[in-house]
């Protein structure tokens, strides 16, 4: 009886210790949801050639950045408001830096060089 008792017990505290990790892993699907997609607009402007080398270093760097935010943020098991929030802001920062690198690379195709005007 005692060793069912122990087994019970570890298992029980196994369950409770795991318990948060597991929750906390739901705790950010918006951010799941924005990392994937602005993964994939890189991926598209590197496949177009709006994206240079340099520019998508800098925007994986900061992908990376966010992954390891998001990956604190869930540490303790809860993603506070202010966690959530500052996460939210990182990736709107980097959706207007993905849009204005793929915006500048074409506008800097498309415009005629001056020099060779004169």
């Amino acid at each position: 009886m005692n060793k069912i008792a122990a087994v019970m017990s570890a298992v029980l505290a196994g369950v409770l210790i795991s318990a948060p990790l597991v929750w906390a892993g739901d705790a950010t699907p918006e951010v799941n949801a924005r990392q994937k997609n602005q993964q994939d607009r890189i991926k598209q402007g590197v496949k177009s050639g709006e994206l240079t080398k340099g520019d998508t270093a800098k925007m994986e760097k900061q992908q990376r950045h966010i992954k390891q935010e998001k990956k604190q943020a869930k540490a303790d098991g809860k993603v506070t408001v202010a966690e959530q929030t500052k996460l939210q802001q990182d990736q709107d920062k980097a959706s207007r830096q993905i849009s204005r690198a793929k915006r500048n690379d074409k506008a800097a195709r498309t415009q005629p060089d001056m020099r060779q005007q004169r």
